[in-house]
């Protein structure tokens, strides 16, 4: 975060707090397995290879999904350079789009792969040197990077921007807030309002492109 400018950093949250609204609905909908929370599947599915075995397909199925997701998000950022940013987060928005017509048409399985393409695809969006800069979908690090450097500031070894963390960290809880609450109050529109949101995702990348 502290690598990039003020109004790259305020795309980098918004887009933290897209990933937490979609994960919300996607956790909603799937039984308490994430769709863009790979460790949180990734200890699913060894408690379920224990437990239940043949359930264990679930968040495997999720994992593999999230990966190739970010494989194919991958390949077109490389391929649009420049317009990294819009582009992939394009594929996002039609992902997510085509996750709401799942969703309405009640192909649950359908709605599940979209979603959880798009959010491996997002974790493309701020890349250097072909590397992730800014993780979107996931805040351990962002939550560690934060501590460490509120640490620093404290005792005056460094610390600058600790609170940039904090706030894409913050992003994610309140898209995740926005996202629970958005899928109970209005079912059929939830994944609708995640689609215009990274619409508007594109349309702020476009200004900064």
């Amino acid at each position: 975060m502290n690598s990039i400018d003020r109004s790259r950093r305020r795309l980098a949250i918004a887009a933290a707090g897209l990933a937490g609204f979609v994960d919300a609905t996607g956790f909603l909908s799937a039984n308490g397995y994430f769709v863009s929370f790979m460790s949180g599947n990734t200890t699913r599915l060894g408690v379920d290879l224990v437990i239940s075995p043949r359930v264990a397909m679930v968040p495997a199925l999720l994992i593999g999904g999230f990966v190739l997701g970010v494989f194919v998000g991958a390949l077109l950022a490389a391929r649009a350079a420049a317009q990294r940013k819009v582009a992939v987060l394009g594929l996002v928005t039609l992902l997510l789009a085509s996750a709401s017509i799942a969703h309405l048409a009640g192909a649950a399985i359908a709605m599940l792969t979209f979603l959880v393409l798009a959010m491996g695809a997002l974790n493309n969006t701020f890349q250097r040197d072909g590397e992730v800069s800014v993780g979107l979908t996931y805040m351990t690090g962002a939550l560690v990077r934060f501590a460490q450097g509120l640490a620093a500031r404290i005792t005056g070894t460094g610390g600058e921007g600790w609170s940039s963390w904090l706030l894409l960290w913050l992003g994610l809880a309140l898209g995740a807030l926005t996202g629970a609450y958005a899928l109970l109050a209005w079912p059929a529109f939830a994944l609708w309002l995640a689609s215009a949101w990274a619409l508007l995702l594109v349309l702020a990348a476009r200004r900064l492109a």
